[in-house]
């Protein structure tokens, strides 16, 4: 449980956190073991109309859309559809044929690209860059973003086999760097399951879990609860964002070409608390199984070696943590920039959706707020800090 002071300060430190304008609105929903501890709404959904936030208000999460797509690719592996140690030239043959920048030549690596290193970001692949990799990375994002709304738009597939057509920004499994792994993994669930990424999700993920309202586009008479996005207007307030960003729609007003498993979809508090509970729960939600333990708890381990860990350092807000599977996983919380606990896991997304997972704890943190360039807040931080301290 927590006291009633903790509770208060939650309060306190949300709504001064609006009263700065440093966020619009937001959802706070804190569970143990399933059971919820706190909700928590404040704020704006939509800052111009004066619409409040609600419990039901849909928001976009980016990059937490990257743990559900790992799960769909554990989901195959269970099953025996997947090899992690699968080349990714066996499902997207345009990988079969990688060079990596080496001086001023293009050079092929010691071994291609695996699924396993597309789970772990130890791919090569990148989301941009100065190298050869982060211009190809960075061209096809803005040729996917220039099609976005004509008639010839990219999808899913095309984007991977492009993806596929150029360089690698190191050997694969020899580093770790941020990038697009996760809508290759969105591809190979298409093609191994011969149906659309997000077809296979709401089959297999979302109707088992009964997240409704979670997809890569919403029907019209959902529209009006998705929550404004704001950014910093340059004089301490906040200004209305509507650009679409990574080929996601930011309106997602019909339904996409390109369903990115690695930013593409967009959910609520309370479903987004399903997929997280039934990680908590090392694969189950009530009678529904997606998962096996030994599987969970595979996805959610640390899996980088030494080397690769190296790379991931560099990323200074996550020291004590390492990575896998699509995820943060804190390993040395006495090094870590808040309060947790060894084992705990979870991701955030560019507009600031967050989830954390403490098995240790039995306890689940969900943030939900849609801010440009957010990630981690500092706002996130306290809170969580807040709610890890007074347990």
């Amino acid at each position: 449980m927590l006291q009633s002071d903790t509770l208060a300060s939650l309060g306190k430190t949300l709504r001064t956190s609006i009263e700065r304008q440093e966020i619009a609105g937001a959802n706070l929903l804190v569970l143990q073991g399933g059971r919820e501890l706190f909700y928590l709404e404040d704020g704006l959904a939509d800052p111009q109309s004066g619409r409040p936030m609600t419990r039901d208000a849909i928001f976009r999460l980016y990059s937490m859309t990257k743990p559900i797509t790992a799960t769909a690719i554990m989901l195959l592996v269970e099953r025996g559809e997947i090899d992690l140690l699968d080349p990714v030239s066996r499902y997207i043959p345009s990988f079969g044929r990688p060079l990596i920048e080496q001086g001023d030549r293009l050079v092929p690596p010691i071994r291609e690209v695996h699924v396993h290193d597309l789970l772990h970001m130890t791919s090569g692949l990148v989301y941009g860059g100065e190298d050869r990799a982060g211009q190809h990375a960075e061209a096809l994002f803005r040729e996917l973003g220039d099609r976005l709304h004509g008639d010839r738009p990219m999808g899913t597939l095309e984007f991977a086999d492009r993806m596929g057509r150029g360089p690698l920004a190191f050997e694969p499994g020899s580093d770790w760097r941020y990038g697009t792994s996760a809508d290759i993994l969105g591809a190979i669930v298409e093609i191994v399951s011969g149906m659309r990424f997000g077809e296979f999700l709401r089959r297999e993920i979302f109707e088992p879990l009964d997240m409704p309202d979670t997809g890569f586009w919403l029907p019209e008479s959902k529209r009006t609860r998705l929550a404004k996005t704001v950014q910093d207007d340059g004089n301490g307030g906040l200004k209305t964002y509507e650009g679409d960003h990574l080929g996601v729609l930011h309106l997602f007003d019909r339904e996409p070409a390109f369903e990115s498993g690695g930013a593409g979809l967009c959910s609520t508090i309370d479903d987004a608390a399903k997929f997280t509970t039934m990680l908590l729960n090392e694969g189950c939600l009530g009678s529904a199984r997606l998962l096996k333990p030994r599987t969970v708890r595979q996805l959610t381990s640390a899996a980088l070696s030494d080397r690769q860990q190296a790379g991931f350092a560099g990323w200074h807000s996550l020291i004590g943590h390492s990575y896998g599977s699509q995820m943060r996983v804190l390993t040395h919380p006495g090094q870590a920039g808040l309060l947790g606990s060894v084992g705990e896991y979870g991701w955030d997304g560019w507009l600031g959706a967050y989830f954390a997972n403490s098995p240790l704890d039995k306890l689940t943190f969900l943030f939900m707020v849609q801010k440009r360039d957010s990630g981690t807040l500092a706002v996130t931080r306290k809170l969580r800090n807040l709610v890890f301290a007074g347990l």
